[in-house]
């Protein structure tokens, strides 16, 4: 029933203006996600003109283009509801990049019902054999910011990813504009979290790219604390089911107070009882008791406030 709808939405509203048409694939190509619910898939480098992509992929399975930029489209007629888009900025222009992405955007609601779920925001960054001084497109952070605010006014309904890629001061100076997420002590390369000292061996592990933001967890949730934001590590839509246009329902009628909002702070209760620091701690207990007083049903506040002390009891895993 799933997939009928998408393809009668395609049907019925065809593609955007001027826009090219979007293979189908190939018989079993695509096996549809079983349940045709809770998948999701993110691809880089995003929308890249076909002329600078094939220059950085010569050969090999991505090298493609069409192939590589309708991996979306396949994606969501197969059955996976949610799709990430994003574009590395810095391999192209940046006007061309930024536009493609949010055609690309248009294109998806227009086509399937359903835009991306996020968007990334990555820069080239240094890495093992990669010299960002080599690519002449590279953007500042001025004009980064100016890029992520246009992001959130054009998409206000997808979340929006910045990486460690960023440092402290500049992932500082985004997060007002719109980003919703961010990571916080990541390894880029193979098998880092597994084996610490092995990442220190580039040669080994080829990092995938130099991490600017070097703190810890706890330091990135007390950052975010202080400046009155709340860490979330929710995932309570992938395990209820609630994705593709069932998220965006949510979303868009803007009940995210209801239901993000109290997820988010059972979540970070749950951290701040297992493994934040005490001054970390201290500090959430205080954001969760300011922040509880702001949902606006009282049923799901009291049912919020009733789970807080359950955590604090030794009890976990409460979702709305």
């Amino acid at each position: 029933m799933y997939q009928h709808n998408l393809q009668h939405q395609a049907q019925k509203r065809g593609d955007p203006p001027g826009k090219r048409k979007y293979r189908r694939h190939h018989s079993g190509e695509l096996q549809k996600a079983q349940g045709g619910r809770n998948r999701n898939l993110h691809t880089l480098p995003g929308d890249i003109s076909q002329e600078s992509y094939e220059q950085l992929h010569p050969t090999g399975p991505k090298h493609d283009y069409a192939y590589h930029t309708e991996a979306m489209d396949r994606a969501m007629e197969g059955g996976i509801d949610d799709v990430g888009l994003g574009v590395l900025f810095g391999l192209d222009k940046y006007k061309y990049e930024f536009a493609g992405l949010l055609m690309h955007a248009e294109h998806l609601e227009a086509v399937h019902g359903v835009g991306p779920h996020t968007i990334s925001v990555p820069r080239i960054k240094h890495a093992d054999d990669i010299d960002p001084d080599v690519f002449d497109n590279g953007i500042s952070d001025d004009t980064f910011a100016k890029i992520c605010a246009l992001i959130r006014i054009s998409v206000p309904y997808t979340g929006m990813i910045i990486s460690t890629r960023e440092s402290q001061t500049v992932r500082e100076k985004v997060l007002p504009l719109g980003v919703s997420q961010i990571s916080g002590a990541s390894k880029t390369s193979v098998g880092g979290y597994a084996d610490p000292e092995a990442e220190k061996n580039a040669e080994a592990t080829s990092e995938q790219f130099d991490v600017s933001d070097q703190r810890t967890l706890d330091e990135v949730v007390n950052w975010l604390m202080k400046m009155d934001y709340i860490p979330s590590f929710c995932t309570a839509c992938y395990r209820e089911g609630r994705t593709g246009d069932r998220f965006m329902a949510l979303c868009k009628s803007m009940q995210i107070l209801n239901c993000c909002h109290p997820n988010a702070l059972m979540t970070l209760k749950e951290y701040l009882e297992d493994y934040a620091s005490p001054q970390t701690r201290e500090l959430g207990m205080k954001l969760i008791d300011r922040e509880i007083e702001k949902i606006t049903n009282p049923k799901v506040k009291q049912t919020c406030y009733e789970h807080i002390h359950d955590i604090a009891d030794g009890k976990r895993d409460f979702r709305f």
